[in-house]
């Protein structure tokens, strides 16, 4: 499965390797625009696009970027609980398998 991270580019970096500065919730990071480099890579400062191994795979609208942060953040938070509740079952599951060993 391939996941793509919403991204908005800032800068271009270096438009000989068509490179750029795009920032990721708050990260900064230089992704290649090869992929969606259909038009002057100047216009494409200041669109979302969705990110995959540091290459912008398709331009995408803002609303369809904020969807899917939001989506990417409540699999996080749901991750999260996953985890807490195999914590919690491993925590209660040890104290019967010390009173068994006894």
């Amino acid at each position: 499965m391939c996941l793509g991270i919403p991204g908005q580019i800032t800068e271009i970096t270096d438009p000989s390797r068509l490179m750029a500065m795009a920032d990721v919730s708050g990260v900064k990071r230089e992704v290649s625009l090869a992929p969606v480099a259909d038009r002057p890579i100047e216009a494409l400062v200041g669109e979302w696009v969705l990110i995959h191994v540091g290459f912008a795979m398709a331009v995408i609208d803002e609303h369809e970027a904020a969807e899917t942060l939001e989506a990417l953040r409540g699999l996080g938070e749901a991750q999260e609980a996953l985890e807490a509740m195999e914590e919690g079952a491993r925590a209660f599951d040890e104290p019967a398998k010390v009173e068994a060993a006894q």
